[in-house]
């Protein structure tokens, strides 16, 4: 599986006296396995770019092609449907979009409408539940209003997967969770990626989590991709995100002060641990 996008525009409300550029001649790859980290400010095109992905969306012009099939332009409706079979799409606050009275029935939803026998959609549900680290057999007949959030979304996101979707796409997935069910979602997730062997594709603004669980990262900023490499790549491009108004991680944000304050610092340090180690050669260069 890998996704093509190239010189993608979008327009909103064109012609209108609200019309908005949204997408402006993007272009990227993704190769099979990857995970992709999109980050941007508020409006910058994320969300949008996303939409484009599986068809919710169709472009002005460019074009999109998913394992060689192309989903915009002309493209046959039967091809972005079978597309949309292999793309799942978490978006943000998914538990809002729970609705069925047991956890087992919601997470069913989506397998059965794929017209699949009973048995594949049973052997979907509970192996979907047990890859979100819930137990089938405890949490099958409960009602998924009755979960605390964290399990709430766990269940939603159990849905996406039962699908066995080869794109799996996360819009802020850790969107308002507490700092403890935050990094279970994101261990969640990348334990996942390892062991379907998906594309992952995830929005953030945490540039932590980005840095953590992604190969490459896509920056964008009114509508045009900006940056576009590895998290080692894009975050030596201090100057260039902070002009942007966006964060560091940790370990590069600490870096860079301290190179303003004298200290010889490689520019691709990223976490706390990386740069641990590269005081202690500084200091051992002293």
């Amino acid at each position: 599986m890998t996704i093509v996008v190239e010189n993608l525009k979008h327009t909103y409300s064109p012609g209108s006296p609200e019309e908005s550029l949204a997408l402006n001649g993007v272009s990227f790859e993704v190769a099979d396995g990857e995970s992709l980290g999109i980050i941007g400010h508020t409006g910058s095109g994320k969300t949008t770019l996303l939409q484009h992905l599986n068809g919710l969306l169709k472009p002005d012009s460019g074009t999109i092609t998913v394992n060689g099939t192309v989903i915009t332009g002309d493209a046959e409706k039967e091809d972005v449907l079978m597309v949309r079979k292999k793309v799942g799409f978490v978006f943000q606050y998914p538990e809002y979009q729970l609705f069925e009275e047991t956890v087992e029935k919601d997470v069913a939803f989506g397998p059965r409408n794929l017209e699949l026998p009973e048995e594949e959609i049973k052997r979907r549900v509970r192996w979907a539940l047990e890859m979100v680290g819930l137990d089938y057999d405890d949490i099958k007949d409960d009602s998924p209003f009755n979960l605390s959030g964290g399990q709430k979304r766990r269940v939603a996101i159990a849905g996406v997967i039962a699908m066995e979707p080869e794109v799996l796409i996360l819009d802020e997935p850790t969107a308002g969770l507490d700092p403890k069910a935050h990094d279970d979602i994101l261990a969640m997730i990348g334990d996942i990626h390892k062991k379907t062997g998906n594309i992952n594709i995830l929005v953030s603004h945490n540039m932590n989590d980005v840095t953590r669980f992604c190969d490459k990262i896509l920056v964008m900023d009114r509508g045009q991709k900006v940056l576009y490499g590895t998290p080692g790549e894009v975050f030596s491009e201090t100057e260039k995100l902070l002009a942007m108004g966006l964060d560091l991680p940790d370990g590069a944000h600490i870096a860079h002060r301290l190179r303003k304050e004298g200290m010889d610092l490689p520019d691709d340090i990223l976490t706390i641990d990386q740069l641990e180690r590269e005081i202690l050669k500084a200091k051992g260069r002293e």
